[in-house]
């Protein structure tokens, strides 16, 4: 049934459209941004015969793109769209499985199997039965070859998924195959292109080989084009879908405000944007607070789900964790641009930094190392604080008074700074500098987590994240709170920074901020102190 037709029909019973998280998102069934843009800059790629991977970090829309892409390239082109993760271990385990598990897809991937030519049909046939006696790689391509000849359309071969079959020989000499025929394309017919989709670019799959087998890369994929399609979703994109969910609801949302705090702290990670989106819709209005769609999608109601997502469990923060745990190098990068403020230069030829881009954990910002949104940095974050916690003494301070902090709704942050400076007091003032400037910032986060945990948010501010100061922003039942964490350098560095968080005050339409400092001066006067400074008032700790 045609999708439109589908989508009609779906109107007529009532049903809406829903956020989606799972697998690949639909036209007919979910709300989507339009990706007809992105589309028009592959086919030009395809329109060039180029062979080319399309990795991006998990759940990034990879397998929505490619099956929106195969309805797009079908009017010219014959699309062939195969998933390696059908393949099972015992496919790749032998040339002979891999070729017939692979005929047999082929075949199932075809609206019709009269698209394949009468003599290569035969042959796919008779190989996915088993009944095939000449079974080789070599073969398999002698027959696709003799299709892509015979056919009256070029043929597009799709490949989602292909780094679950990265550890093969097989799958590595099916690569070098590939690239054979795309050099001699001037002399033979072959494949009008070739996309790859995956987490790992190919050009990369050896991260994944033991060390033992990394002759097998050889590199069979130094043909591939580079992939600069944008795929994550700007705050145009968003928009237009929200815009969509509200011709459906009529909310009375401010579509562009909710589209531009779901792109600030996702930094347009699809699955993060589709996630907040699911959450506000479903799970916040459903209780006195949020009552119903109206009051959910406020920056309120988008807070609230901000916190849920941090929460829970899901496949993406699950790698998240996994892949710091699995690299060593990794996490003490992480860490060392999170609670250091580490300026590091963005370099791809550093294998770290490369893996991080490609697992999704950083982006290059101004050359540059940055976390790549403010969800996975406040996630990351809690993943480093969660490994001290039990252990960390200010962290049970913390907890233990919680209920101090809280009058009425309503976070007493003077009165935090107040006993956070009593305990660093009590508990670490006889710390020299060195261990005060690494882990200062570290436990007044500790500190902090248990008291605004399960009803506030916070995030840092990363243009201000260095190894002199660090903006933390607290957002607690729609107050917010910029606290600007700071060493000691003086104090005409001092005024300076000052003067900084005023400006920074402006910008958050705040009257009030606040500053902790950690001063190695053995005459300082520690406590907190009120100052005014022209319209703010600042709260000043110092430790």
């Amino acid at each position: 049934m045609p999708r439109d037709l589908f989508a009609t029909e779906r109107n007529v019973v009532g049903m809406k459209k829903v956020f989606n998280v799972t697998a690949d998102c639909k036209p007919s069934l979910h709300y989507m941004v339009d990706i007809t843009e992105r589309l028009r800059q592959i086919k030009d790629m395809v329109d060039r015969g180029e062979y080319f991977t399309i990795n991006r970090a998990r759940q990034y829309g990879k397998t929505t793109t490619l099956r929106a892409l195969e309805d797009f390239l079908k009017d010219d082109y014959l699309v062939v769209s195969l998933d390696f993760q059908a393949f099972s271990n015992e496919d790749f385990k032998d040339e002979r499985s891999f070729v017939q598990t692979f005929s047999r897809e082929i075949l199932e991937a075809l609206d019709s199997v009269e698209s394949i030519m009468t003599e290569p049909r035969s042959w796919f046939e008779s190989c996915s039965r088993e009944k095939e006696e000449n079974v080789s790689l070599s073969v398999l391509f002698q027959y696709l070859m003799m299709w892509c000849r015979q056919s009256e359309k070029r043929i597009v071969l799709l490949i989602d998924e292909v780094d679950s079959a990265s550890n093969n020989q097989v799958f590595m000499d099916f690569l070098a195959l590939l690239r054979r025929y795309y050099i001699i394309r001037d002399k033979k017919k072959t494949f009008q292109s070739v996309i790859l989709a995956g987490v790992y670019d190919i050009k990369n799959l050896k991260r994944k080989l033991r060390p033992e087998d990394a002759h097998r890369m050889n590199s069979p994929w130094n043909i591939a084009a580079e992939f600069r399609v944008d795929m994550s979703f700007s705050k145009k994109d968003i928009s237009g879908m929200l815009s969509q969910y509200e011709e459906d609801y009529h909310t009375g949302m401010d579509v562009e405000r909710m589209a531009g705090l779901l792109y600030d702290y996702t930094s347009g990670y699809p699955f993060l944007v589709s996630c907040l989106c699911k959450l506000i819709d479903e799970q916040v209005p459903c209780n006195s607070v949020y009552p119903d769609k109206k009051s959910a999608w406020t920056k309120k109601g988008f807070l609230k789900a901000v916190r849920i997502l941090l929460a829970e469990k899901n496949t993406l923060f699950e790698s998240l964790a996994g892949k710091l745990t699995d690299y060593p190098e990794l996490k003490k990068m992480m860490y060392a641009i999170l609670f250091s403020g580490e300026k590091i230069t963005y370099n791809p030829d550093n294998p770290i930094i490369d893996m991080a881009a490609m697992f999704g954990f950083i982006r290059n910002e101004n050359s540059r190392l940055a976390v790549a949104n403010r969800i996975f940095e406040v996630r990351i974050y809690n993943f480093f604080l969660s490994e001290e916690e039990v252990n960390s003494r200010i962290y049970i301070e913390g907890s233990i008074e919680k209920s101090r902090f809280i009058k009425e709704g309503r976070l007493n942050m003077r009165l935090v700074l107040e006993r956070f400076v009593a305990c660093w007091e009590e508990l670490y003032r006889q710390e020299d500098e060195p261990f005060i400037e690494k882990n200062g910032r570290k436990f007044f986060l500790l500190f902090l987590r248990p008291i605004i945990n399960g009803t506030g948010n916070y995030y840092i501010e990363a243009e201000t994240r260095d190894s002199k100061r660090t903006d933390v922003i607290v957002d607690y039942l729609g107050e917010q709170f910029v606290i600007e964490l700071k060493i000691w350098h003086g104090d005409e560095y001092n005024r300076r920074g000052e003067a900084q968080l005023a400006e920074y005050l402006d910008y958050y339409n705040l009257k009030k901020g606040y500053m902790l400092s950690f001063n190695f001066n053995k005459k300082k006067k520690t406590g907190v102190k009120e100052i005014e400074l022209e319209d703010k008032i600042l709260i000043e700790a110092v430790v």
